[in-house]
């Protein structure tokens, strides 16, 4: 049977281990380090990327609503301007139609004041003669 060596721990074989254990140590340290810093560097990388973007994003929307605002106020001019200048037309069409049938009237009016003054007058002649008639026939009777 084959016997194995079996190895010794010796104080400078420990020490050995010891200083390869902290050496290990160390360098998964620097590695972390390493690893927070770049995490810690891409994240202000990307917050600063998103902060340019939301900035951007605002820049566009308020440039849009600008846009929108003052089409908007463009359109509503030119609605009022519209319903300004329709109004008027309707007011001036109004006018004269009112104009017209107030005229109309006025001669209506006139007409049946000339009627009534020519009715009156026919009644006035006809109780003239119908009580000069009756004068008559009655002193030629008597």
């Amino acid at each position: 049977m084959a016997v194995m060596a079996r190895d010794v721990w010796t104080d400078e074989r420990l020490d050995d281990l010891n200083q390869r254990v902290d050496t290990g140590f160390t360098e998964t340290r620097e590695d972390f380090r390493a690893v927070r810093s770049e995490m810690k560097s891409e994240f202000q990388a990307v917050r600063a990327e998103m902060k340019s973007e939301f900035q951007a994003v605002r820049a566009e929307m308020k440039g849009e609503f600008q846009s929108v605002r003052a089409e908007m106020k463009s359109e509503f001019r030119a609605v009022r301007s519209e319903m300004k200048s329709e109004f008027r037309a309707v007011r001036s069409e109004m006018k004269s139609e009112f104009q017209a049938v107030r005229t109309d009237l006025g001669g209506q009016i006139a007409a049946l004041q000339r009627m009534t003054l020519q009715l009156f007058a026919g009644m006035m002649v006809t109780l003239l003669l119908g009580f000069a008639g009756m004068i008559i026939a009655l002193f030629t009777q008597s």
